[in-house]
């Protein structure tokens, strides 16, 4: 999978992957949708962002996490 609005360089946000190289970290844009927000609230906090921004940076954290097994507690 491709990504072409994900930006990671070392120069900036310390190498946290960011939208567009704008210094805006994908895990900022999925914590505001974790969160509850709604993608036109976070447009609104980010006027700089897309909508296509916030689907790839929700692909992006997908991608993420499939690619590590994370730690979990059991049910029960």
């Amino acid at each position: 999978m491709t990504f072409t609005r994900i930006t990671v360089r070392a120069d900036q946000m310390g190498g946290v992957p960011c939208i567009r190289g704008l210094r805006v970290p994908v895990a900022t844009v999925v914590g505001m949708i974790a969160d509850g927000m709604a993608r036109d609230e976070i447009l609104a906090a980010y006027p700089d962002l897309e909508a296509e921004d916030v689907e790839e940076a929700l692909r992006y954290a997908a991608e993420a996490v499939r690619e590590r097994e994370l730690p979990l507690v059991p049910a029960g």
